[in-house]
This record gives C-alpha cells, structure tokens and sequence, in this order.
C-alpha cells in the first residue's frame, strides 16, 4: 500500500534544453524540451505519469511531488526528497499554496493561481510513448 509523502526541497537548474531536478539523495533527472507555457490550468493525457515541480522565485530550488505513482516506493521518495499524493476521481487537493492537483477521470488537471505563487510551475507528464512538459504562466506572460 502506498501513501502521501510530503516532498522537501529539491535542486532546480532551468536550461536551454529542458529542467534539471537534483533530488536530496544526489541523483538528478532530466526533464528534455522546453516546457509549454499554459495559462490557468492544464489537463494531462489521460494515463501518464505526472510530476509536478513548483520552484522558489530564483528558479534553483523547489518542491516536486509525483500525482498518483503507485509504483514507486515510499523509501524511495522519501530518500529522494520526492512528494506523492494519492487521489481518487473526482478529488483535489492543494500541492503547495497557490498550486491545486485534481483526478478528471484518467486525467490530472493542476492549476496555478500565479498572485499566490512565487515561484515557477511546472507540469511533465510521461509513459514510455511520449512525454509532456507544461509551464503554467500569468495570463499576460502568454500574450
């Protein structure tokens, strides 16, 4: 059975290429491609493993937690500084001040409200077919 885990503080380096996440155990991932800015919120392909990131406003550091991963071990994220929350259909819960997750049927739907957020969010949601990398921008950023 897996459970919530509240995620700590991760690194964050924002390149040319993509988003580079350093977790606590010293590992790092790469996120390829520039991230698609979307106002509002966003609703992921159904079926995909979603990671979402909220960084500090300098872009170095930030918290991400993983929506719906029943795969991964609770000893694993906690290790890694990585957050999981567990929703049902129909659920939503706050991430992080500002930044809501909710379950549409297969899909998560995160929405950012950007006048409490101080920080960048960013949304990737992946399988072995394809990946997807979102980032939720004020509305006058997409102008």
């Amino acid at each position: 059975m897996r459970s919530d885990i509240p995620p700590d503080t991760v690194g964050v380096e924002l390149a040319d290429g993509g988003v580079a996440v350093e977790y606590t155990d010293g590992r790092e991932t790469f996120y390829h491609g520039v991230p698609e800015p979307v106002t509002g919120s966003i609703r992921t392909p159904p079926e995909k493993e979603v990671h979402v990131l909220v960084t500090d406003q300098s872009g170095t550091e930030g918290v991400m937690t993983y929506v719906n991963d029943r795969k991964t071990h609770d000893e694993i994220l906690r290790e890694s500084g990585v957050g999981r929350v567990l929703l049902d259909g129909g659920e939503e819960t706050e991430l992080f001040p500002g930044v809501t997750v909710a379950v549409d049927g297969h899909a998560v739907v995160v929405s950012a409200d950007h006048a409490v957020v101080d920080g960048r969010v960013f949304v990737f949601a992946e399988d072995a077919m394809s990946e997807h990398r979102y980032e939720l921008v004020p509305e006058e950023e997409c102008r």
